[in-house]
């Protein structure tokens, strides 16, 4: 989480020294001459990220937010009523979901800066109709762009956590799930992972879109600030 938040700044940094990459010149930002709708929907997208993934894996907040929206049962599948019968510990249930919360944690972490990096090096087209697109038309584009790589980036490294969790909670649950398949189980949560945060990149972009003042960065409410273009 520490090292995320650090790494912020320098993303920012990297994007403001940027050369011009704009396929358009704004007429509204006359301030900044050389920079065009493509670094402004790469600031957005960077700077989405950045608040989506803050707010995932902050203490609390993925658990808070997204895990009890999933449910254990689409992770882990109910294999009859196995899922139920080593669940109906209140207390038990509750560990389970806090260790899953962890995993998930996890998962967005690594998933962070392959986004920032896909940030960095995509060539987007059309950068003029993802500025004027709907409130979360940059994010949805990257999405595409980027298909399933967080996935399959993901489902490696969350199969291996889920193996060799140091938390008895899920060392019991995996025992008890007989046969399960663990890297099923992995693929699985990863791809609610990924839901997860590209849905928490579009919140934030759609934030940032109403209201772009308050990034205090100049070039996104040069564009962005603009009201309709």
């Amino acid at each position: 989480m520490t090292d995320l938040l650090n790494t912020a700044a320098s993303r920012r940094a990297f994007m403001a020294g940027a050369g011009s990459v704009g396929l358009v010149t704004l007429s509204g930002c006359a301030s900044l001459p050389g920079f065009g709708f493509t670094d402004a929907i790469r600031r957005l997208l960077l700077l989405s990220s950045e608040r989506a993934f803050a707010r995932l894996t902050a203490d609390g907040g993925y658990w808070d937010q997204q895990v009890g929206m999933i449910g254990l049962e689409n992770v882990m599948g109910t294999r009859g009523n196995i899922l139920a019968s080593i669940l109906t510990s209140t207390l038990f249930k509750s560990r389970l979901e806090d260790a899953f919360a962890d995993l998930a944690i996890e998962g967005a972490e690594r998933a962070a800066p392959i986004v920032a990096d896909a940030v960095r090096v995509i060539g987007i087209q059309a950068a003029e109709q993802l500025v004027r697109g709907g409130p979360t038309a940059a994010t949805s584009f990257l999405r595409g762009e980027m298909g399933n790589s967080l996935v399959e980036a993901m489902v490696p490294e969350l199969g291996d956590a889920i193996r060799l969790a140091s938390d008895p909670v899920i060392g019991r649950a995996i025992a008890q799930l007989s046969g399960v398949d663990v890297g099923g189980v992995a693929s699985r949560f990863s791809g609610q992972i990924n839901d997860a945060i590209w849905n928490e990149m579009g919140i934030e972009e759609a934030a940032i879109r109403r209201d772009p003042q308050s990034t205090n960065d100049p070039l996104i409410i040069g564009v962005f600030g603009l009201g309709n273009l």
